[in-house]
């Protein structure tokens, strides 16, 4: 394919037409508080040379406010997805220890504001980053395409995101049941399109 020759990206009326896009259960969704738990997570997380990765950060509704996020990470193999809350310092540790491995690919869309956040808030630079909307441009598709429009091309589903839980209170030390399912389901979701495309 040429750099001239562009794919056609779904509308959202299309998208909206399609079967939903089946969700990540609770049942295989861990939430992680302490850094004994994020131990644990990491030594499953090993065996996957490939990770979902996305971050939720309390949103800001002013011009002058400064986010202090990422409050949550999640890593998802194609199976199961962890939610880290970033609270306690051991925790942030371990995830930044996770963030920082080379060995691992950290697989999410629009991931330039969390590297940028997580370099802020955990010191570390994420390695082996792989941005799918990157992915998407060499093979085509001329606009970014974000979850939705990937699940969408690839699947032929619906990958439903709720906005009331994209702009909740991320920072809450304990979530709700669908900030839980909102956070694990965005890494999970970028773990099966990477799978998709070949891409491990």
């Amino acid at each position: 394919m040429t750099p001239r020759e562009t794919q056609p990206t779904p509308s959202k009326e299309a998208i909206d037409a399609l079967p939903p896009f089946p969700l990540l259960g609770l049942d295989r969704i861990t939430l992680v508080h302490t850094g004994p738990q994020a131990v644990e997570a990491a030594a499953q997380l090993q065996d996957h040379a490939v990770w979902g990765f996305d971050t939720e950060s309390r949103p800001t509704f002013l011009k002058e406010q400064v986010s202090d996020g990422p409050h949550v990470v999640q890593l998802a193999t194609e199976s199961r997805a962890w939610v880290f809350l970033l609270h306690e310092a051991g925790c942030r540790t371990r995830v930044a220890e996770l963030l920082a491995q080379p060995a691992h690919r950290k697989a999410g869309f629009g991931l330039r504001d969390d590297t940028l956040r997580i370099r802020a808030k955990l010191g570390v630079e994420p390695e082996a980053v792989l941005e799918l909307n990157t992915v998407f441009r060499e093979r085509g598709y001329r606009k970014d395409m974000g979850v939705k429009a990937a699940v969408a091309v690839l699947f032929g589903q619906r990958f439903a995101k709720s906005k009331k839980a994209a702009t909740s209170n991320w920072s809450a030390r304990t979530l709700s049941e669908s900030q839980i399912l909102y956070a694990a389901n965005d890494a999970w979701a970028a773990r099966r399109v990477a799978q998709a495309l070949g891409l491990g």
